[in-house]
């Protein structure tokens, strides 16, 4: 198993990844999630944003775990915050979504959760 300053780097590093896959094609991240309803061109809007969100926030975590700071769990805690509150917004929305986004977004976003707590606690203790 990778070192915890290794794995807030793997973390960071694929979440920048999939913020940028949500800027650049909206539709082809999130049809299973959204359904039809993310391929409309207003829907691209809040997904483009919610792409920017990860990846500045997940940056900002990437260049404090490279320079080895302490700091990586504030940037953490706020990656864990995004992944309850898509949750939340995806569960709130779930009569208009495909029939198994809310449990597969709790399962996903939680996983997520999850792991960014575990590397959270394991890469600044």
């Amino acid at each position: 198993m990778p070192g915890p300053s290794t794995a807030a780097t793997m973390v960071f590093t694929l979440r920048i990844a999939y913020g940028a896959g949500l800027m650049l094609t909206p539709d082809s991240l999130t049809k299973r999630w959204l359904g039809e309803g993310g391929r409309q061109p207003a829907a691209h809007v809040a997904l483009r944003g919610l792409g920017a969100r990860e990846v500045v926030l997940h940056a900002g975590g990437l260049l404090a775990a490279l320079r080895g700071k302490p700091i990586r769990r504030p940037w953490i805690a706020a990656s864990i915050a995004g992944d309850i509150v898509d949750i939340l917004a995806t569960t709130a929305s779930r009569e208009g979504l495909p029939e198994k986004a809310a449990p597969a977004t709790l399962a996903v976003a939680g996983a997520s959760a999850l792991l960014s707590a575990a590397v959270g606690v394991a890469a600044d203790s």
